[in-house]
């Protein structure tokens, strides 16, 4: 692996992460009492980590074997944890941000 390879993962990984927040804040309003919003997440990080994944083999010419959809799983595991916690850390930071006296 390349560091060209590696940073095109990594951007991925971070584009997969953002758009998960994106559209859980999105449907949450929607599916509030019908769905967990940290199991929404999940399956929303896992269904666009698989079809990133799979593009990305597509584009690159890439044999989809077990132990890349297995890579894809865990890498959409994270995607989810850092979209669930990632957001509430950074609403929380933002409230707690100091405000200026004059």
């Amino acid at each position: 692996m390349n560091a060209e390879i590696i940073s095109t993962l990594l951007m991925i990984i971070g584009g997969v992460t953002i758009l998960t927040n994106i559209i859980v804040q999105v449907v949450k309003t929607v599916t509030w009492d019908k769905i967990p919003t940290n199991f929404l997440a999940l399956i929303v990080s896992e269904a666009l980590t698989l079809a990133a994944g799979a593009a990305y083999a597509q584009i690159k010419g890439i044999a989809i074997t077990w132990y890349l959809v297995f890579a894809a799983v865990v890498v959409g595991l994270l995607s989810a944890y850092a979209a669930m916690v990632g957001y509430d850390k950074l609403i929380e930071a933002f409230k707690n941000w100091p405000k200026k006296t004059e």
